[in-house]
């Protein structure tokens, strides 16, 4: 049902707020409950809840959450969250740590099936210096001859996971993906090998 997420979230936003989170204004799909020194946020992604607790005592304010919630409707806890939306989430004592190398080595598989070339798996850097003048040249091109339909679909596909990754844990990678995102409608195969080094970085 196309429609099911947004229904589920006409009856669950309420709800919270009746129990007496406050919806963010940046992302309404975000909300917090502070009670003294006891604090809860809640994140909703389509029917999953990701909730961050500081205490989950038998009578914390996450415990009192969790039984109205399971009161309410049919859940299930699955524990310690070791992966959200690609992210890897490893706990080091008080210390998180957040990564994607399961996310890049599932790209690595999906675009590179034969293995990582030589060439790319000696860069030291994500991009070459020439990797403007590529993006350049691309553009330049682009009235002239059309992208063959498998590059553009490669390209965007890798460069579009590529972003997300820069985005999420991997800033370093940004400037080269930010040049590569310069060129998605007109890919070149010079350009899918440099988003394949910034894929092997």
């Amino acid at each position: 049902m196309a429609q099911a997420g947004r229904r589920w979230q006409r009856t669950l936003f309420p709800w919270l707020l009746q129990f007496g989170f406050i919806q963010s204004s940046s992302d309404p799909c975000i909300f917090t409950l502070r009670k003294g020194d006891a604090q809860l946020i809640v994140g909703c992604y389509v029917d999953d809840l990701f909730v961050l607790h500081s205490d989950d005592s038998a009578n914390s304010l996450y415990a009192e959450f969790t039984d109205a919630l399971t009161g309410r409707w049919n859940v299930e806890d699955e524990g310690p969250v070791s992966d959200l939306l690609n992210v890897d989430i490893k706990r080091h004592g008080e210390h998180v740590t957040l990564s994607q190398a399961s996310y890049i080595q599932h790209l690595v598989d999906t675009f590179m099936p034969s293995g990582v070339p030589d060439a790319t798996r000696r860069a030291h850097a994500p991009a070459a210096d020439d990797l403007p003048k590529l993006v350049d040249a691309a553009l330049a091109a682009k009235t002239i001859q059309p992208p063959q339909p498998e590059l553009l679909r490669s390209y965007q596909s890798l460069v579009g996971a590529l972003l997300y990754c820069s985005t999420q844990t991997r800033p370093d990678v940004a400037y080269a993906v930010g040049m590569l995102c310069r060129a998605m409608s007109c890919p070149t195969p010079d350009l899918l090998h440099a988003a394949q080094r910034v894929l092997t970085y």
